[in-house]
């Protein structure tokens, strides 16, 4: 086992890794930029060093980090999510400077972050993929056109080294395929420093279903379950929930057996996720594979009672994966909700700033991972969320119902959150049963957002504020 391990991360994820480490009686270097030196993972860390005066240049500086861990005596690097997680030269950069990456090998993190390699695999392994083209950006605009007419419009246009949402448009008439086509170009451009793009068959109001995968370095694979994340905004998961409240038995059987087969196909080891695309029919195809521990690893840890984060250390630090798939079995349902600084009535701007109180939710089965705290300053630079909600219950009604109770006592203040929106959502009919896909949002959303952000302890302590000044008249 490791005795040190630096987390090239920060925020939430670098706190929960810290947590695992400190669980396996291992020491844990953080870095951080100029505005996170007040952050909750560098007070918890063993040690933890500055990398960088810019708020992002040293959290994507491979080298620098890679320097870093050798200066502080680690032996591993946990990359956590966002960042460099899935950038496959940085894994390869580590592993050359005799540090051990913890996570899947550089080249399977290659092949899985090209979505068209990813495609061909699967589909020569016999998964079922989404009927689409290969990378398009040789192809003259008269023959995408073609390609899109075959496939029947709507279509969608991806790059190839996408993900988080962008480098996506989704196409319903042909007079609008070439602005999205060079947009789509654009945008993965930019963000992923690679303009390929290909097109798929639109699968409209699917759900949108991930299984949890495990793999040793020794080709022992199982799967953790599913985790349902069709609640999404924009194509950003908003709430995600384990196992999914609208799939039997038999089609998460048959679905787990595809998403191990899919595991073993691109030869994955360390903790994963296959995600696919469930249509109306229980039709299902392979998405995508995240090559790295996903922000709702939590919903799976919570029905399943197995730690993902110190898993994925045991299994790079050479361990024997001691669980068979017959021992993975579901304690009631797990939701989570991501508590994102926005001001959802002003079409979700994020809200940076400092926090005034801080008053996370509490009881039974309540779970709150996060990175925040009385005073601090949420710095502009970074992803809006600033907690995880993740509540476990027998029933998937329990579940919902004490989702609601714990987000009306959680309090966040001197920032815009999106817990409101959150309170609204657990009220609608449809999300009580279980019935939605990732049209959802889409349909609801004006419904959804709030009027007003009334805060009732803030009403309660105006009202006895207004009583003490008239008994002292």
């Amino acid at each position: 086992m490791f005795s040190k391990i630096l987390i090239a991360n920060r925020g939430e994820i670098a706190v929960r890794i810290i947590r695992a480490c400190n669980d396996l009686n291992i020491q844990s270097v953080a870095i951080y930029s100029r505005v996170d030196k007040d952050g909750l993972h560098v007070k918890m860390a063993s040690e933890a060093h500055e990398i960088s005066e810019d708020p992002l240049a040293g959290y994507l500086d491979a080298q620098k980090i890679i320097d870093m861990a050798k200066m502080s005596g680690a032996e591993a690097i946990h990359p956590g999510y966002g960042f460099l997680s899935e950038n496959a030269h940085f894994a390869q950069k580590v592993v050359e400077a005799g540090l051990v990456w913890i996570g899947p090998s550089s080249d399977v993190i290659a092949k899985m972050g090209d979505k068209n390699v990813a495609r061909t695999l699967m589909k020569k392994n016999g998964i079922p993929i989404v009927p689409g083209t290969e990378t398009l950006n040789n192809e003259s605009m008269h023959t995408i056109k073609l390609y899109a007419k075959q496939m029947g419009y709507p279509v969608i246009l991806k790059a190839s080294s996408g993900g988080g949402g962008r480098g996506i448009r989704v196409v319903y008439k042909e007079e609008d395929l070439e602005d999205s086509f060079n947009a789509c170009k654009r945008e993965a451009l930019t963000f992923f420093k690679n303009d390929d793009v290909f097109m798929e068959k639109y699968i409209q109001n699917p759900k949108h279903i991930e299984f949890q995968i495990l793999a040793d370095n020794y080709g022992n694979t199982i799967h953790l379950l599913e985790r349902d994340c069709s609640i999404q905004r924009r194509h950003q998961k908003l709430i995600e929930i384990a196992p999914s409240p609208s799939m039997n038995k038999d089609l998460r059987r048959k679905m787990g057996v595809v998403a191990v087969a899919a595991a073993k196909a691109a030869g994955y080891s360390n903790a994963g996720t296959v995600e696919f695309l469930l249509d109306e029919d229980n039709r299902f195809y392979f998405m995508e594979m995240n090559t790295r521990i996903q922000v709702e690893h939590g919903v799976t840890e919570e029905i399943t009672g197995f730690d993902l984060i110190s898993r994925q250390i045991r299994i790079a630090s050479g361990e024997i994966l001691d669980i068979a798939q017959s021992d993975v079995l579901n304690i009631g349902y797990a939701i989570e909700v991501r508590i994102n600084a926005e001001d959802v009535r002003n079409d979700f701007v994020p809200s940076p700033g400092k926090i005034t109180a801080y008053y996370p939710s509490l009881g039974p089965f309540v779970r709150v991972d996060s990175c925040i705290y009385k005073d601090f300053v949420i710095p502009p630079y970074y992803d809006s969320m600033v907690a995880k909600l993740i509540v476990r219950g027998l029933s998937y009604d329990l579940a919902v119902r004490k989702l609601s109770r714990a987000l009306r006592e959680f309090k966040i203040r001197g920032i815009h959150t999106t817990i409101p929106f959150l309170i609204n959502i657990c009220e609608d009919k449809e999300f009580k049963k279980g019935l939605f896909d990732t049209s959802f949002l889409e349909k609801k959303i004006q419904d959804l957002i709030p009027k007003e952000e009334h805060d009732v302890s803030d009403v309660v302590a105006a009202i006895a504020a207004a009583i003490a000044v008239r008994a002292g008249m």
